[in-house]
């Protein structure tokens, strides 16, 4: 349990680690492609108006409507690479501007322009160049502006924070391995301070219980029929349970409640705890059936897959109505050994998903009745865990399925 419990604060802690960090990553990493972005089709706006309008761009000198660079550094303009083409509104090309760019010729230049084209839209990046397309009565214009450096920029910026977040990973993951087993300490403490608790609590209880038990058997010997004794009886064997149950659900919280596992016939397991409840079955006037395959072999706790087996029959011997009836079933289901028990039922559970929670109960009333104590199915979970088995539940209509499933059987 220590382990599991370890490992469960580690990967919460990491989780929300790593949700903060990508956060993060992407918040720096979308903030800088905007920020470049955003300078980039300024500088197509400006560029763009000075195509439009047929004036020279010249570097350094005031080119009315854009004679303010102000907030781009000085360098910005005599850095810029661009290029543009121009089409008359039948698509013909009626020029190509390539003044201030040498790597791209004429044909490459129509090439990205048609391409741009093609795709319908207005602006964006293709092959390593910001566009932006305008379109008046008599032409169009696509003016392309070199993002190599830009893009390039991006880049490192992510593969830098991507390194850097995984180093921060990494040395966090050290750190909460390192100081998880103090942090989850004081829980573990309070749990074998329950444990502890619930042990000394049933040693006590058991001694003034076993003598009450003695006592109410003395008593029925010589009132055979009297009611308060059988309710003495009767409340005594609940307690006797209880405590029992308790114990048991104590005990598997462990890290291993079964350190000692050898492999037995899972068929005759079950043929041994069938046959007794029969006749309780018949006793309550229902019906019982099982198919319990034979050669199904599992490795681990005889007496705990058993008392498993025996809860759920228990449990179903309980909720089906008057004149139901019940079913164990015992197959191979690929690797693993499949057991089904089921019941009728006069309606549907609606809820199933709290029916494995320690003290829960369907209808709390039965508790009223001293009808169970909402333990037993927890225990059934616990026991199915540590077997590295799974427990699910069904129900419509006609019945509600428990269904366990253990692995290693044998052929």
């Amino acid at each position: 349990m220590l382990k599991k419990m370890r490992w469960r604060f580690i990967g919460a802690a990491m989780a929300a680690f790593t949700a903060v960090v990508l956060t993060l990553l992407c918040f720096v990493n979308l903030w800088n492609y905007h920020s470049v972005t955003d300078q980039q089709d300024e500088a197509l706006l400006r560029l763009m108006e000075t195509e439009t309008q047929k004036m020279p761009f010249s570097p350094g000198r005031g080119t009315p409507p854009f004679d303010d660079w102000s907030h781009f550094s000085p360098e910005v303009q005599y850095s810029l690479r661009f290029f543009a083409v121009h089409y008359l509104s039948d698509g013909e090309v009626l020029r190509v501007n390539q003044d201030f760019i040498a790597s791209i010729s004429k044909s490459d230049a129509e090439t990205y322009a048609d391409t741009v084209l093609e795709s319908g839209k207005a602006q964006g990046y293709e092959s390593g160049y910001r566009y932006l397309v305008d379109t008046t009565e008599d032409e169009t214009v696509v003016l392309f502006l070199n993002s190599e450096r830009e893009i390039q920029t991006m880049r490192s910026l992510l593969w830098i924070t991507l390194a850097i977040a995984a180093v921060c990973l990494v040395v966090v993951f050290g750190l909460v391995v390192l100081f998880s087993r103090r942090a989850i300490t004081p829980y573990l403490k309070n749990m074998e301070a329950q444990k502890q608790f619930i042990t000394n609590a049933s040693h006590e209880l058991k001694t003034p219980l076993t003598a009450i038990s003695t006592s109410a058997d003395v008593l029925a010997l010589e009132y055979d029929e009297d009611e308060w004794v059988h309710n003495i009886q009767t409340q005594a064997g609940r307690l006797s349970k209880l405590i029992t149950n308790l114990v048991t659900l104590s005990r598997l919280d462990e890290e291993d409640p079964f350190p000692v596992r050898t492999e037995f016939s899972l068929s005759d397991a079950l043929w041994e705890i069938s046959e007794p409840f029969v006749s309780l079955v018949q006793a309550k006037g229902k019906t019982y059936t099982q198919d319990i395959a034979d050669g199904l072999s599992v490795t681990g706790d005889r007496t705990a897959i058993q008392q498993m087996v025996s809860i759920l029959l228990d449990n179903a011997l309980k909720y089906s109505p008057d004149g139901g009836s019940i079913s164990l079933t015992a197959q191979r289901s690929g690797k693993k050994a499949e057991i089904t028990v089921s019941n009728t039922v006069d309606a549907a559970q609606t809820d199933t998903s709290r029916l494995f929670d320690r003290f829960y109960r369907v209808d709390p009333s039965r508790q009223r009745k001293g009808e169970g104590s909402g333990i037993g199915l927890a225990i059934v979970k616990s026991i199915v865990i540590a077997h590295q088995g799974t427990v699910s539940v069904t129900s419509d209509l006609r019945a509600t399925r428990f269904i366990l499933t253990l692995p290693k059987h044998g052929d």
